[in-house]
């Protein structure tokens, strides 16, 4: 076989006239691709039929637009796909878990900075996986949080996936919890140190 493996005549032999249907895989990268049928016949000069197929359109996307993270905190990856020549990612304006973004991330298995061309350019031939991982740090607050964090390719698609953290356990401190107030009835600080609302009784 001369021709590429991606290219899927429906025969590859005959006799007589006949009609062979040529199709493809599909492509999923931006740029065509282009391969050769050879027909050849005994006592016949070999008759080439030049078969282009175009690129993918340039797109992004996320495995899954939603990821949990533990009250605890953990370290997170995100991952997804795309055939873009570059993926710059971001925060989106909903931030409230404290996340800095990482300088580098990886592209078709090749640690890429965030924003810059990725080396090879591997999105021209197929699409290939990204991931990006975060540490988390534990929630303390009683309250859930979510942050947003987006990438965008070079022809400005965007995808998202929501992060969202568990509420952390409430607690209450006291200290000290044995007080003795002089006779003259001056106060004693007692400190309280809680993350959640609380009363005297």
């Amino acid at each position: 076989m001369s021709y590429s493996s991606w290219l899927k005549p429906n025969k590859t032999s005959g006799s007589g006239n006949d009609t062979v249907n040529v199709g493809a895989n599909a492509h999923t990268g931006r740029s065509a691709r282009s391969t050769i049928l050879t027909f050849s016949a005994v006592n016949c000069t070999d008759v080439p039929v030049t078969c282009n197929q175009t690129g993918a359109v340039e797109a992004v996307a996320m495995d899954n637009t939603t990821a949990s993270v533990v009250k605890a905190g953990a370290t997170v990856t995100i991952t997804g796909t795309s055939n873009s020549s570059k993926l710059t990612f971001s925060l989106g304006s909903t931030n409230n878990i404290p996340l800095t973004l990482p300088t580098s991330y990886t592209a078709g298995g090749t640690s890429t900075t965030n924003g810059a061309a990725i080396t090879g350019d591997p999105g021209a031939t197929s699409a290939y996986t990204f991931s990006i991982s975060f540490t988390v740090a534990e929630n303390t607050s009683i309250s859930d949080k979510s942050s947003q964090l987006i990438v965008t390719d070079n022809a400005g698609n965007t995808a998202t996936c929501t992060l969202t953290q568990v509420a952390g356990s409430a607690y209450l401190t006291i200290s000290p919890t044995t007080i003795t107030i002089p006779a003259a009835g001056t106060a004693q600080a007692v400190t309280v140190t809680s993350n959640t609302s609380w009363t005297i009784a």
